[in-house]
């Protein structure tokens, strides 16, 4: 589409590739570089929609705090607090930070399901008599209203909450492309193959 940008620490890009987009990611700097990805399914009757790109650079992210808990509202809300990214399936992605001795609850649709990803730091999820969790480890929740976390170590704990509306479809894959059909996924290698029904600008 002929867009570029330059992500730094704490920026968001929020692509949705809909019926067709080319996008390549490559680190811009020095050392090391630290991200996350998600990748969220559309539903059947959103595959085809106009692809959108949306990017917030880090001090326009907006950010609640309360009680020794701070959080950064990348999609969805938390604390009264919402972003402003739009999401066509509907989902939250919040970035919280617990001072030692913090405790939170975070609601969720009880429909929806969730994840949290430990960045650094330990925290007990669920229940307050649970073993803590270490950072780099994914704890998949299950049905309930919300998350409950405490920090009871000495250290800042930080991690992120994902969630989202299930969308109880078929899902077939191929490389980046995800259909609801193999039908659908060859459809679409054909289209992107000779640059049409979404991809007229691949040849560009």
């Amino acid at each position: 589409m002929g867009h570029k940008g330059t992500i730094r620490t704490g920026d968001v890009q929020w692509m949705t590739a809909g019926r067709g987009i080319i996008h390549s990611e490559m680190p811009a700097g020095e050392g090391a570089q630290r991200g996350l990805q998600l990748w969220i399914n559309l539903s059947a009757k959103d595959k085809m929609i106009e692809p959108r790109y949306q990017e917030l650079v880090s001090e326009d992210i907006p950010k609640a705090e309360k009680d020794g808990v701070e959080v950064k509202i990348i999609a969805g809300e938390s604390m009264g607090v919402y972003s402003p990214v739009y999401t066509q399936t509907p989902t939250m992605y919040l970035d919280f930070t617990l001072k030692p001795n913090a405790q939170h609850h975070q609601s969720i649709p009880e429909s929806w399901n969730a994840f949290v990803y430990i960045i650094e730091g330990e925290g007990v999820f669920g229940l307050q008599k649970s073993a803590p969790i270490k950072a780099h480890h994914v704890l998949v929740l299950g049905p309930g209203e919300g998350l409950s976390v405490w920090n009871k170590s000495s250290n800042p704990l930080r991690f992120i909450l994902a969630g989202g509306q299930p969308l109880n479809e078929p899902v077939v894959q191929h490389g980046p492309f995800v259909m609801n059909t193999q039908a659908e996924i060859d459809k679409t290698i054909e289209d992107y193959y000779y640059s049409k029904n979404g991809f007229e600008m691949a040849r560009h």
